[in-house]
Parts: C-alpha cells; sequence; structure tokens
C-alpha cells in the first residue's frame, strides 16, 4: 500500500522526520511530498526543501520525494494511485485542524487519512518555532 506525507516542510523538522520514519515501517511505500499551503508563506524556496527531504529519507529505501504546488492533495493521490494520506499531530489543535481536510478528501476521492501521534519528546516543535530559533 501507498501512502502520501504531504507538507509545507518549511524547514524539515525532528517532528515530520520521526512521522515519516513510523510511517515508511507501516506502509510499502511513503510519499513524501512538499505542497503549498495557502495560509502560509513559504520561506525556503521549493527546491531546498526537496533537498532537504532526500537527505532525511536517504537511508528509507521505500521512500520517495515529491512536490505538488498546485491543484488539490486529491488530484495528486488520484493521478498517483495513492489512498491514503498520513498526518502527524502534536494535539487537539492539530487534529482539529485536520479533521475537516480529512472528511473532505475521502469525500472528494474516497482517500483515508492515518493519523500518527508525535512522539512527545519532539510534540513542541513545528516549522515555525524552527524558524523563529534561527533568526
Amino acid at each position: 500500500m501507498r501512502a502520501l506525507f504531504p507538507g509545507s516542510f518549511d524547514p524539515v523538522t525532528q517532528g515530520h522526520q520521526d512521522v515519516l520514519r513510523r510511517a515508511a515501517l507501516l506502509f510499502d511505500e511513503v510519499v513524501v511530498c512538499v505542497m503549498s499551503n495557502a495560509s502560509k508563506t513559504g520561506r525556503l524556496p521549493v527546491a531546498e526543501r526537496l533537498d532537504r527531504l532526500h537527505a532525511v529519507a536517504a537511508d528509507l529505501g521505500n521512500v520517495t520525494v515529491d512536490s505538488h504546488t498546485g491543484g488539490l492533495l486529491v488530484d495528486y493521490c488520484r493521478s498517483a494511485g495513492i489512498d491514503v494520506v498520513v498526518r502527524g499531530v502534536r494535539g487537539v489543535r492539530d487534529l482539529e485542524h485536520e479533521m475537516p481536510m480529512a472528511r473532505m478528501n475521502h469525500g472528494l476521492a474516497g482517500v483515508e487519512t492515518f493519523f500518527i501521534a508525535a512522539d512527545p519528546a519532539l510534540a513542541h516543535i513545528s516549522s515555525t518555532l524552527v524558524t523563529e530559533m534561527g533568526r
């Protein structure tokens, strides 16, 4: 079974890496995909995010890296033959944000969402926090 792990990955965090590694243990193939997020302003160029994801996934033989910055997530899933989306959740706030999207993806294309609870040691990390710390 193929799964999609989408995100802006701006930048890739330890939390993203943890979810990716855990998803790679559960699915035959995981496509980690840089996608655009209308509610976020991209800080790093997509090419740099892809390079960082390639480095993170280098030792994961069943993980491929891609990007899809135009169109809906379900469009990508349809074209790639993917029926499952993996999402990491740090807490209730993330789940409240993710649930409507999961319902919409299922309603539009039958795509299921598989939630992976964040490692408690990493749950405080977000791309925004990592960016702010680097300033």
